[in-house]
This record gives structure tokens, C-alpha cells and sequence, in this order.
């Protein structure tokens, strides 16, 4: 079991020579276990008399209450699915019917949209394909996505290219790598700079824990959870971590960029990737766009972490914190995203909704996700 955090915010002084305390402790698959101390003595000299796991992955099996006469009680808690705040553990399937209509078009286009693919974690099957004009699927050339790429003209415009998939996912978990890590992900990039400012937060919000890299990334997980809100306002959505640092607040892109912006600069390595999460509490219909999440790496393995949705349920803090539910998929991974032929201005950003050109500057596409689940996986 590896140390993850201690909860100064529950240390307790009971009375004379009794104290509280708890603290997080991860095992090898990532499981995150909350336990609870109860200790003899002075400072320097206790002895542990009492200890229970309060929580696991951020799930309670009972409450504290305080009686009057200052002593604890254990109170239980009834069973509620993690599947109402948007979590199914275990596995899902789904298909997903990714759809983008093309604007008018007026001059040179050129437009790439994601291929999702297998992988450990996701298994892909494209059960309908329909591109109306002519298309070629590329590669980028660091991290390997698969990205379907379209030249176009004014007779191309208003017309719709529909993908359906059928996907089958699972639960992810803290997973092993022995290495090497590749340089890029200590890297800055265009919009997640490393060092000076960053590195300077990233000090700070990891004062006093000077133990594992483990401990450090959840120093940087809370910072963001306590200093940012999720605000879909401004000129977010582009994962710039500086506008990130400066407004503090943003959606998936901007919590995500910023903590690996901070990771790097400690020298935690850290990745970004995108997709669309499925809701969990119904079986069809429309999704409320793209999302993305990443991962940092420590203790020999690649923890998975989503900071926004921890920052809007908080009761899923520490799920979150070495867990991606099954119920989403992935498009893409990384940023600054290079193929042939690319923009002629710039590396793609990111890439989840298509990114299109247009005489080379980007325009906005009407892009829409839907989702149904089989009936025999009903609610």
C-alpha cells in the first residue's frame, strides 16, 4: 500500500492523550482506501487502538456522528449506485453515432475527424461509414491516432458525414509501465508551457510533501479542484493553461491542461486524451459534447485521473483520482497533432470535434454525438 494523502482537514484532538486521524492509501490496482485512526498517547508516542476502512474509491460504508459526550459512533450508510452521479464501474456498451454537417463552403477546405480505435481498454467496431466525397485515413506522426481527412469544395456544402460505432469498453485503472517514459510528456507545448510560473505553483501546492510522486500529483489534483471552477466561459475550451492559471476557470480542457502543466514542471510525466463520456443514468439519446481527461505517471504505472468531474462531485474525488469509468470513449490522444497533409497554419490543437479549414483558417462545424445502449443492458 502506498501513501497517498493525509486528511489534515479531519485531524481530530479528541481529548486528553485521544486523537483521530485518517489517511488515503492506494494498493497496487489503483483502489484508493479511506481508513480511519483512532490513537493513545502523547505527540511522538500513540498507539493506534482502533482502525477501520471508512471509504472505498470514495465510497462510504458508514459516517462518524459525535455524541454528547464527545465520544464517536459508526453510523452505516445505505447503498447508492455511483451510476447516478455518472460513474458505471465494471464495463459498458454502447454504439455512438458521431454526425458533422458541413457548412457553406466558399474557397479551399480541408477537414480531419478522429477514428476511434481498439485498444486495451476499448474495443471498436465501425458498423457504418458514410462520407460523401472522397477521404484518405492518416496517422499522426507522435501518437499513432487515426484521423480520417477530407479535401473539399462548394459542392460539399450542407452535406453530412455520419459514423456509427459499437463499443464496447471497460473500467480503467492504474496500469504498469516499466518504461522509458517518452521525453514529450515532461515536454511543454504550445498551449501547456512548463517551468516558471507553473513550477512555482506546483512547489507550492506540494509543500510538505516531500514523499512519492504519488503524493505530490494528488497535492496538484486538489489544488486545481479547490482553486478552479467549471465555468464554460470566455475563451475556454482550447486547453490553454496560462488562461487556465489566469482566469481559473474553464471546462475539461483547461483543469486538464493546467494540472499537466504543473505535473511536468515537478518532473511528473503527464498526458492528455479525448472523447465523449455516456451518460450513465439513461440509455439513448444526445450528448452534451466532447470531454477529455489524462493521466500522470508514478510508482511505476499510468494513474487515470478526471478533474473536472471530481470538481463537480465532490463525493467522487477520490474515484477519480486513479479511475475512468466505462461508460465513455476515446477519439484521440496528445496535443499539437501532426499529419499529411495538415493545417497549413498550425498543429491540429487537439482533436475530438472535427477540426475544419477553410482558406486556412479554422471554422466551426455543427458536430453532434447520440448513443444507444442494448435493451438487454436496460437500466
Amino acid at each position: 500500500m502506498k501513501l497517498v494523502r493525509v486528511h489534515t482537514e479531519y485531524l481530530s484532538n479528541l481529548g486528553p492523550k485521544r486523537n483521530f486521524a485518517c489517511v488515503d492509501l492506494a494498493d497496487e490496482r489503483g483502489d484508493v482506501y479511506d481508513v480511519d485512526f483512532f490513537l493513545d498517547g502523547e505527540p511522538g508516542a500513540m498507539t493506534v487502538t482502533e482502525t477501520s476502512v471508512h471509504k472505498l474509491n470514495g465510497k462510504p460504508y458508514y459516517a462518524w456522528k459525535q455524541k454528547p459526550d464527545k465520544t464517536w459512533n459508526r453510523i452505516p450508510v445505505k447503498e447508492a449506485s455511483t451510476r447516478l452521479l455518472g460513474v458505471m464501474e465494471g464495463s459498458d456498451s454502447f454504439e455512438f453515432h458521431y454526425q458533422v454537417e458541413l457548412p457553406e463552403i466558399n474557397g479551399e477546405a480541408k477537414m480531419w475527424i478522429p477514428i476511434a480505435t481498439t485498444d486495451e481498454y476499448q474495443q471498436i467496431e465501425i458498423a457504418e461509414m458514410k462520407v460523401p466525397m472522397e477521404y484518405k485515413l492518416l496517422n499522426d506522426k507522435e501518437f499513432n491516432n487515426t484521423i480520417l481527412y477530407v479535401a473539399l469544395n462548394a459542392k460539399e456544402s450542407k452535406k453530412t458525414i455520419d459514423i456509427l460505432y459499437k463499443v464496447k469498453r471497460v473500467e480503467k485503472g492504474p496500469y504498469a509501465d516499466a518504461g522509458p517514459i517518452d521525453a514529450r510528456y515532461l515536454a511543454d507545448n504550445r498551449l501547456m508551457p512548463v517551468g516558471g510560473r507553473f513550477e512555482t505553483i506546483a512547489n507550492d501546492a506540494t509543500r510538505g510533501r516531500d514523499g512519492s510522486e504519488l503524493m505530490k500529483a494528488r497535492a496538484l489534483y486538489d489544488y486545481i479542484i479547490d482553486n478552479m471552477r467549471y465555468m464554460k466561459y470566455g475563451n475556454y475550451g482550447k486547453g490553454d493553461s496560462n488562461y487556465a492559471c489566469d482566469v481559473r476557470t474553464g471546462n475539461c480542457t483547461e483543469f486538464h491542461s493546467f494540472f499537466i502543466s504543473l505535473a511536468r514542471s515537478l518532473g511528473i510525466p503527464a498526458r492528455f486524451a479525448v472523447g465523449a463520456s455516456i451518460p450513465a443514468d439513461r440509455n439513448e439519446g444526445g450528448i452534451d459534447g466532447y470531454h477529455c481527461w489524462a493521466e500522470f505517471y508514478a510508482e511505476g504505472k499510468w494513474w487515470p485521473i478526471d478533474i473536472s468531474e471530481a470538481n463537480k462531485y465532490t463525493a467522487l474525488a477520490t474515484y477519480y483520482f486513479g479511475h475512468h469509468p466505462a461508460n465513455r470513449i476515446e477519439f484521440s490522444k496528445g496535443r499539437d497533432l501532426i499529419v499529411e497533409p495538415g493545417p497549413a497554419s498550425e498543429p491540429i490543437n487537439f482533436l475530438a470535434y472535427p477540426y475544419l479549414e477553410i482558406d486556412g483558417k479554422e471554422v466551426v462545424t455543427k458536430t453532434t454525438f447520440t448513443f444507444t445502449r442494448p435493451a438487454n443492458q436496460s437500466l
